[in-house]
C-alpha cells in the first residue's frame, strides 16, 4: 500500500536513488559448495568490492577443499534463460566469466556476451585437470574461439594460460606476459593477467610476479612473496574483483593494482575450514583486529600442518 508523503515532502528522485546504486556485476559461473570459489566466491568478492553480484549458474562441482570429484552441468538453455531474464531488467556495468561446464555452455555465454559489446568482461581461466582430456581440449577449445573474441582481460596461472595460448610452446625459458598477451591479441583479447609468474630468488625470499600485459609489453603488476599454503579459490577472487572494479568505471592499470591487493590481504587472512586447502578471507577488512572466529583455523596455523605445499602462495588456480 502506499504511504502519504508528509506536508512539505519532495516525491523521492528516482535517478538519484539509480545513481547512487552500487555496480551490477554479471557472473556465470560454477556452484561450488565448499564456498571458496566459484559462484559463492564471485558473489562474496563482489560484495566485498562494494558491488551487486548477478550470478548465473552454470554447472554444479562435487567437490570439497582439496579436490574436484565430478560436475553435474546446467542445461545451456536453463543458463541463457538465467542471464536473459536477469539483462531484461538490471543494467550490467560488468561481466565475468568463469568455469561453464562444457562446449553447449559456452556457446549460449558467447551468444549472450555478443549482445552486450560495450560491457567490460573479465575471463577466469582455472586448471581443468578434473576433466577428461577430451572433454577438457573441446572446452578449451570453444573457450578460445568464442570467450576470447569478447573478453576485455584474461586472467589465470602462468602456466595455465602457457598451456591454453601457446600449447606448443617448447623454449627453455618460459614465455613471457607479452607473448602470451600476444596470443591472446589473435582471438580477440586486450590484455591479460598473467599470475604465479616465477622470478629469480634473491636473498632468503622467493617471490612470483603478477603481470598485466598487452601485445606490447607489460603495463603493470604486484610481486607476492611465496610460503608453502595451498589456496582454493584465489583466481575466482581475483578475477571477480577485476569485474567488479572494471564495472564500477576504475582506470585498467589502477584496477588490477587494487583487484591484487584485495587478493593479497584475503589471503593473509586466510582460514582452512575443512582438511583441504587454505580459503581466502574476502571480508578481512570486516574483522576487528584479534577477532577470529572460534573454530576457523588462520592461515598461520595452517601452514603449521602437514596441508599439501604448492610452489606459491598466492599464485592463482
Amino acid at each position: 500500500m502506499a504511504m502519504d508523503l508528509p506536508p512539505g515532502a519532495e516525491t523521492p528522485d528516482e535517478n538519484a536513488e539509480e545513481a547512487s546504486a552500487p555496480a551490477c556485476i554479471l557472473t556465470f559461473n560454477a556452484s561450488d559448495a565448499s564456498g571458496a570459489g566459484g559462484i559463492a566466491g564471485d558473489v562474496s568478492t563482489i560484495a566485498a568490492m562494494g558491488a551487486h553480484a548477478l550470478p548465473v549458474v552454470t554447472a554444479l562441482l562435487m567437490r570439497d577443499t582439496a579436490e574436484v570429484f565430478d560436475q553435474h552441468v546446467i542445461d545451456a538453455d536453463a543458463v541463457v534463460e538465467q542471464a536473459r531474464c536477469i539483462l531484461e531488467d538490471i543494467t550490467v556495468s560488468g561481466i565475468k566469466v568463469g568455469f561453464l561446464g562444457n562446449t553447449d555452455n559456452v556457446s549460449a555465454v558467447a551468444e549472450v556476451l555478443s549482445d552486450y559489446p560495450d560491457v567490460p568482461v573479465v575471463s577466469y581461466l582455472p586448471g581443468l585437470s578434473f576433466m577428461e582430456d577430451d572433454d577438457q581440449n573441446t572446452y578449451l577449445d570453444a573457450f578460445r574461439e568464442l570467450i576470447l573474441p569478447a573478453t576485455e582481460v584474461l586472467i589465470g596461472n602462468h602456466k595455465t594460460l602457457t598451456d591454453f595460448l601457446l600449447p606448443d610452446w617448447d623454449s627453455d625459458r618460459p614465455a613471457s606476459p607479452r607473448e602470451l598477451a600476444v596470443a591472446a591479441a589473435e582471438h580477440g583479447t586486450r590484455f591479460v593477467l598473467v599470475t604465479g609468474v616465477m622470478l629469480p630468488a634473491k636473498g632468503a625470499g622467493q617471490f612470483i610476479d603478477n603481470v598485466l600485459a598487452s601485445p606490447q609489453g607489460a603495463l603493470t603488476g604486484e610481486k607476492f612473496e611465496m610460503f608453502e599454503a595451498t589456496f582454493v579459490g584465489a583466481g575466482d577472487t581475483l578475477s571477480a574483483a577485476m569485474a567488479a572494479l572494471l564495472g564500477a568505471a576504475a582506470e585498467l592499470q589502477a584496477a588490477v593494482g587494487e583487484a591484487l591487493q584485495f587478493l593479497d590481504q584475503s589471503l593473509d587472512a586466510g582460514f582452512r575450514p575443512g582438511m583441504g586447502g587454505v580459503v581466502p578471507d574476502r571480508f578481512f577488512w570486516a574483522l576487528p583486529p584479534g577477532e577470529e572466529e572460534e573454530g576457523d583455523e588462520t592461515i598461520e596455523e595452517a601452514l603449521s600442518d602437514d596441508a599439501t605445499e604448492v610452489g606459491g602462495s598466492r599464485s592463482v588456480h
